[in-house]
């Protein structure tokens, strides 16, 4: 897929759907953004945006944008969580899985805050790429990383079809208030 391709992709449907959950005006930290369409898709509802990805070349034509904040930082380095201390209104990560931060990910929502989060579980390397475990959720892992500090309010664990056949997992929760 091209680079063209990539950045016309449309925002998540599960993200789309859980959304409407956020704050308004609330602040939206989009992890391992790659292209931005996440953080797009909300800077055009109006929220403020925190971009972080270890490559942010896809996303300097946002630099300039009011309320947008970009941050370049490999998470897989073995440093520290960058923007440690910080919550946000809401957590997005789509397509993305390093175990290791799946603690900040968690204490990175503000309480009233929301965690969206869709990738790719075990039984995806039957269609694809990813194939290695180590990027492949183990079933109900995402229940597990977000409880007790987070209350689950949507789950999903699917082997779908559409728009390429994929095995994800996807969960939003909340942060009491």
């Amino acid at each position: 897929m091209s680079d063209v391709d990539r950045t016309s992709l449309p925002p998540s449907q599960w993200v789309v759907k859980h959304g409407g959950v956020i704050r308004p005006g609330g602040v939206v930290l989009d992890v391992a953004c790659g292209s931005g369409r996440h953080g797009r898709f909300f800077r055009n509802l109006g929220h403020p945006v925190v971009l972080l990805d270890r490559d942010i070349t896809k996303v300097v034509d946002m630099a300039s944008i009011e309320d947008v904040e970009i941050v370049a930082r490999d998470l897989e380095s073995g440093r520290s969580w960058p923007l440690a201390g910080r919550q946000f209104d809401a957590v997005i990560v789509v397509n993305y899985l390093y175990r290791p931060i799946l603690p900040a990910l968690v204490a990175s929502v503000a309480p009233g805050g929301v965690l969206i989060y869709d990738t790719f579980a075990v039984g995806n390397e039957a269609y694809g790429q990813p194939r290695n475990h180590d990027y492949l959720l183990r079933r109900e892992e995402l229940l597990i990383a977000v409880r007790p500090e987070l209350v689950v309010m949507a789950y999903e664990d699917v082997e779908e079809t559409d728009p390429r056949p994929a095995v994800r997992q996807r969960i939003m929760a909340v942060r009491p208030a």
